[in-house]
C-alpha cells in the first residue's frame, strides 16, 4: 500500500472518530503485522507534511486533513455548459486566512450591516488590528460602545457607517478604537 493510501485511511478514522488514531489503530487501518512498520509509515508522512507531532510525540492533523477539492468555476448569469475539471485542492483557513495567530470569529447580531451582505447571524472572520483604511469594515469601540461599521476617515474627520438606511452614521464623541478588521463573511444555508 503507498504512504499515502495510509494517509487516507487516517483522515477517514480522524473525521469518522473526531480524533486523530493511536498508532496501534494507524496499525489495525494499515494491515500492519508490527508498529515498526507503522512507524516508519507515520515517520514518511510526516517527512511530507501530511502529518504533525506535539511535543509529546502525539500525532496532530495538518491543513491536508481538510481539504476542499476546487473544481472550476460556475457561470452566476446566463446558463452555459458546465466545465467540471479539477483545479486543485484548497482549505478554508488557506483561502481565508492570511495571519492565522491573529484572525478570530464572530457571531453577527444585529441588522446594521445588510446592505453589506453582512445579515444577523452570519460569521465573521476578524483580523485583531489597531488601524484601518477607509472603506473597510471594522470592529470598533467608539465611546464605550462596541460595534461593526464601515470605516470612512476623510481628512482628519472619521466616521463609522452602517449598511442600513435605517441607522444614522457614527461619528465619535470622545473615543474610537479600532479592535479587528473583518476579512470575510461566512454563512451557512
Amino acid at each position: 500500500m503507498k504512504t499515502l493510501q495510509y494517509f487516507d485511511k487516517i483522515v477517514r478514522f480522524y473525521h469518522a472518530q473526531g480524533r486523530m488514531p493511536s498508532y496501534r489503530e494507524i496499525m489495525r487501518l494499515a494491515g500492519h503485522k508490527s508498529l515498526n512498520q507503522t512507524q516508519k509509515v507515520v515517520a514518511k508522512l510526516v517527512e511530507l507534511g501530511r502529518l504533525q507531532r506535539d511535543s509529546t510525540g502525539r500525532l496532530l492533523p495538518t491543513r491536508y486533513f481538510h481539504e476542499i477539492p476546487w473544481l472550476g468555476t460556475v457561470v452566476a448569469g446566463w446558463p452555459s455548459p458546465a466545465d467540471e475539471e479539477l483545479l486543485d485542492t484548497v482549505t478554508l483557513d488557506e483561502y481565508l486566512i492570511t495571519n492565522k495567530e491573529k484572525t478570530y470569529m464572530l457571531r453577527v447580531q444585529g441588522d446594521s450591516m445588510i446592505d453589506a451582505c453582512i445579515l444577523p447571524g452570519d460569521l465573521v472572520l476578524v483580523e485583531w488590528r489597531k488601524e484601518a483604511k477607509s472603506g473597510e469594515i471594522v470592529i470598533a469601540q467608539v465611546d464605550g460602545e462596541w460595534t461593526m461599521k464601515t470605516y470612512r476617515k476623510r481628512g482628519r474627520k472619521v466616521t463609522l457607517e452602517a449598511a442600513n438606511k435605517n441607522y444614522d452614521t457614527i461619528v465619535p464623541k470622545d473615543e474610537l478604537k479600532i479592535v479587528a478588521v473583518v476579512t470575510a463573511v461566512i454563512r451557512k444555508y
